[in-house]
């Protein structure tokens, strides 16, 4: 019987997702990986070459399904608060998505996957030079930057949202906020007197 090559493949992507998304890179085990996907740890190396190959093809698979025809489109502000909208919403359908990208940061020594990343994030910061005319390169990667922190910050920081006075289960004040606060941070950035 012929081994099905993107079946496994898949499979242990999957796998990856959710024991990363659980444990983490260091908490992560390839037998538990490869028990959860059904096969061999041993794959593993055969089609990743090794647990950060892994956790590299996992976090570009879910970044590039997080901004798939995600664009910023319209023009001024307010076309980077549909952004952030939409990327909010993206999130609650896969809030392991945020945790990968906190466990990347807290326990790897460098990002993952830059090379599939580069043209994800130019993509953005063209788009948001194009409907905010007149920012450089330089403050729409801050403002890319500083929506994606205001977006994932509500997974990545859920404890810290449980001691506020907000409603931690009310997915659409959330949502409405994040969207009210990414348009605020655009009109700073274009010079708009937002007062």
């Amino acid at each position: 019987m012929a081994w099905d090559t993107e079946t496994t493949r898949r499979r242990l992507l999957d796998a990856g997702t959710r024991q990363f998304a659980a444990h983490g890179f260091a908490g992560a085990r390839l037998d538990a990986i490869g028990r959860d996907a059904g096969v061999n740890k041993e794959r593993v190396y055969r089609y990743f070459g090794d647990k950060r190959g892994l956790f590299t093809a996992v976090l570009t698979r879910e970044l590039a399904s997080l901004l798939e025809g995600v664009d910023p489109a319209g023009a001024g502000p307010e076309a980077i608060g549909r952004f952030a909208g939409a990327l909010f919403d993206r999130c609650a359908e896969r809030p392991h998505l945020p945790r990968l990208l906190a466990y990347e940061s807290l326990e790897l020594d460098a990002a993952v996957g830059i090379d599939a990343r580069n043209p994800m994030c130019a993509r953005n910061i063209a788009g948001f030079r194009a409907v905010l005319p007149g920012l450089d390169r330089a403050g729409a990667e801050q403002l890319l930057f500083s929506v994606i922190s205001l977006v994932v910050g509500w997974w990545t920081l859920s404890a810290l949202v449980q001691t506020l006075p907000v409603r931690p289960d009310d997915a659409a004040s959330r949502r409405a906020a994040v969207v009210t606060h990414a348009t605020a941070m655009a009109d700073c950035t274009t010079g708009r007197d937002v007062g």
